[in-house]
């Protein structure tokens, strides 16, 4: 079965999450700018004109589909990432993937997701 992993991370962590990523073989993903807070609220700025809340943060989210044998490796490469310790790291959602569809070439399925030299080929190579 299929996964797609969300990750909402914070601006400054994207560079390091695709590195984290590229180094276990995850090779296809999307990245969108997204705004959103979650339990803080936002932050509360100071400035000359008062003091004023920004609840609406500036995130990264990082969209991934993969097999289920490679959804642990990917969480933990995003968790040690995007890892600062203060409040607004982010969130992971995982969802299930009910089909993926290649366009070019039609293909469907897991066969739909291999890219050459991605997490699955590895395993293969260091398995033979």
């Amino acid at each position: 079965m299929l996964k797609k992993v969300e990750a909402i991370i914070r601006e400054d962590k994207v560079n390091d999450v695709k590195d984290a990523l590229a180094e276990i073989g995850i090779m296809g993903l999307n990245i969108f700018e997204v705004r959103g807070h979650g339990r803080q609220g936002g932050i509360q700025l100071v400035g000359r004109a008062g003091t004023y809340q920004v609840n609406m943060l500036p995130k990264i989210q990082v969209n991934i589909v993969l097999s289920d044998r490679n959804l642990e490796a990917a969480i933990d490469a995003i968790l040690k990432a995007a890892f600062t310790g203060e409040p607004g790291d982010g969130l992971i959602f995982v969802s299930p993937i009910d089909e993926v569809i290649r366009i070019r070439t039609r293909e469907r399925g897991q066969d739909a997701m291999m890219y050459p030299g991605d997490i699955d080929e590895r395993k293969k190579v260091s398995k033979g």
